[in-house]
């Protein structure tokens, strides 16, 4: 998202000249001036999918993710109890700084808070997982438009029937994120993305949603809806809200996680992840 096609309200909060400083960004998020997606924010940073659970669980969750490397990419795994990712960024505190978290108890959404410093305990380990937030800059860069990001809207997540390699007690779907492309966008698409193995590289599918399970393209599970038209496919990749769809399948006695599209922005740049 260029300053041009910030939304207005991001504008508002951020600043016109400072919505791209992850660091000004976390900081307004930190202290509750936005609690929406931060899809199109600090744009040339990466941004992370969080999942946050007991480190009872963790050996389990880290083998799910490596067993599911394309909907789950790890960028980072904290030690136990601790709310830094130094790795990430230096000044970053998990508790305080994504727009919404998720809090799960034995598999049930249980509430949706901005601050989880009063639920935070000594045995909790975090995980980040890649977002395809970070390769939109790169298709953008090449000229592809992005409709959710020119709408300001969040991207487009659904169920699908791809399953997941089980480990432990985490399974399930994987979850995809659409994006509507021309036919030519998307084969560009597919060698842009490729090159960002870490945040989930080359679309796991495009075309009839149906052969993936998703009987209708107007209602997704996550993220809001955009228009795909008559000259373009629906082109989906693997998405790091996975997770989620396995934590609420493990029933797990309790887990955090990012509101889907409510991201981590790290200090992180798009272009160090780039394979080639």
């Amino acid at each position: 998202m260029s300053i041009s096609t910030a939304s207005p309200a991001a504008v508002s909060v951020f600043g016109a000249e400072r919505v791209r400083d992850a660091a000004h960004v976390r900081g307004l998020i930190r202290q509750g001036h936005w609690t929406s997606h931060t899809s199109g924010l600090a744009h040339d940073h990466v941004q992370g999918n969080v999942v946050i659970l007991p480190e009872v669980q963790a050996n389990d969750f880290l083998r799910y993710c490596q067993r599911n490397a394309k909907a789950c990419p790890v960028l980072a795994v904290s030690e136990p109890g601790q709310a830094a990712l130094p790795t990430l960024g230096a000044d970053i505190d998990i508790c305080t700084d994504l727009p919404r978290y998720r809090v799960w108890q034995h598999g049930e959404l249980v509430d949706e808070p901005t601050d989880i410093s009063p639920l935070w305990r000594d045995d909790l380990v975090t995980f980040v997982i890649g977002c395809s937030f970070s390769f939109e800059q790169a298709l953008m860069d090449a000229g592809i438009g992005l409709r959710h990001v020119q709408q300001g809207r969040n991207v487009a997540m659904y169920r699908s029937h791809i399953q997941t390699v089980a480990a432990g007690p985490f399974a399930g779907p994987m979850v995809v994120s659409m994006r509507p492309l021309k036919a030519a966008d998307a084969i560009r698409a597919v060698q842009i993305t490729s090159r960002f193995p870490g945040v989930h590289g080359a679309p796991v599918h495009m075309g009839d949603p149906a052969q993936i399970g998703i009987a209708d393209l107007a209602h997704p599970d996550y993220g809001d809806a955009v228009e795909v038209l008559p000259d373009e496919l629906p082109v989906f990749w693997a998405c790091g809200v996975t997770p989620q769809a396995a934590i609420a399948q493990a029933r797990l006695p309790f887990c955090i996680t990012h509101a889907p599209g409510a991201m981590l922005i790290t200090d992180l740049l798009n272009q160090q992840l780039a394979s080639f």
